[in-house]
């Protein structure tokens, strides 16, 4: 059975306002409400069509009043965020994050309408470390558990999610485990860092990434929702990129910084209000992620239209991003350190050879 009433939070934002315009131009969809606790922008509003904007805090209680009246049949829980947002930064955003669903899922839990969950999760729950597998597997937990930011409220809000699938198994819960976003129109700590002209990496490092386009990501939140799909599922393009390789398709220039000068320097870009990093997001550029989607395409019936590359490539060409430095060029100089750098090792290991015969 398709959803007649759909509740997605999140709204003013770029994932929750577009996947809420979506609902709204199926007709088999009979109500759409957008819940956020701020409006929409102009534009976004206009787009979302008939769908009714509710200004309401999931943080608040007062949301079981929200979905109870409307006989919401379905949720998407879309506005669980990376982006702290406003003066009071990370304290807000684990607010709404953590606690903004705790207060939605006890709407849900007491609401007999409901019959379908559906959450946006992130594959952070799986943290950055050197002791990471080649790629992570559903069934996996992390090597080392995230211990602050976004990752560990992910964390914390899959377990509120489990508890409730218990308490309500009658209820169709999906969890997507999404990678990092990327793309012409959204807004992102990772869109926002490749668009700096010089941009900073741990020096030593060049973490594997896998991305995922913003138009993927609405089109596996709106199958998720018009589909009965329960279970858990990492969503990400195919394919991966190295950072480094990322840096010179943007035409960025890369600045590697030493390990104990990497708070310094992530305390400086938040303080400039360009890129607001966090610890988990710092390790993520030191050692990366990717996630097998085996299942996605299996089970979830559901393949990528972009690849990693393509998405990447999408976002510079989306954002008109002017190359600091040709990208051939860029490749070309690095293939010649490389290549001298090979070739003192190669003279090193010759005169250790002949010193040893000597």
């Amino acid at each position: 059975m398709a959803p007649k009433v759909v509740l997605v939070t999140g709204c003013s934002r770029y994932l929750g306002g577009h996947l809420a315009a979506r609902f709204a131009a199926n007709p088999d969809v009979e109500r759409v409400l957008g819940v956020d606790t701020e409006p929409p922008s102009h534009d976004l509003r206009r787009r979302m069509g008939r769908a009714e904007f509710v200004r309401a805090d999931i943080r608040n209680p007062l949301i079981a009043k929200v979905i109870a009246t409307a006989h919401v049949d379905t949720v998407v829980h879309a506005s669980v965020t990376a982006n702290p947002a406003g003066p009071a930064g990370r304290t807000a955003m684990k607010e709404m994050n953590v606690i903004g669903t705790m207060q939605l899922l006890a709407a849900c839990q007491k609401s007999p309408h409901v019959r379908k969950l559906v959450v946006k999760s992130t594959s952070a729950v799986y943290g950055s470390s050197s002791r990471d597998p080649a790629v992570f597997t559903e069934d996996m937990g992390p090597k080392d558990l995230p211990s602050s930011g976004y990752a560990k409220d992910a964390v914390e809000v899959e377990g509120y999610v489990r508890g409730f699938a218990r308490r309500r198994p009658d209820v169709a819960v999906t969890a997507l485990r999404f990678t990092n976003f990327i793309g012409p129109r959204i807004d992102t700590v990772l869109t926002r860092y490749f668009a700096l002209p010089v941009v900073p990496t741990v020096m030593g490092y060049d973490a594997r990434v896998q991305l995922l386009h913003s138009e993927d990501a609405l089109a596996v939140l709106e199958r998720a929702t018009l589909h009965d799909l329960p279970g858990v599922y990492n969503v990400g393009g195919d394919g991966v990129l190295m950072l480094s390789q990322a840096i010179r398709r943007a035409g960025r220039v890369n600045l590697p910084v030493p390990s104990p000068a990497v708070p310094a320097m992530g305390r400086f870009f938040r303080g400039a209000r360009l890129v607001d990093f966090s610890p988990d997001q710092m390790r993520f550029l030191n050692w990366g992620r990717v996630v097998d989607t085996t299942l996605l395409k299996r089970e979830f019936g559901f393949t990528p239209r972009w690849t990693t590359q393509q998405a990447f490539d999408d976002y510079v060409s989306g954002r008109a991003l002017r190359p600091l430095v040709d990208p051939d060029l860029a490749a070309s100089v690095e293939r010649g350190l490389l290549d001298l750098a090979a070739r003192f090792r190669s003279r090193g290991e010759e005169v250790g050879t002949w010193r040893r015969r000597g």
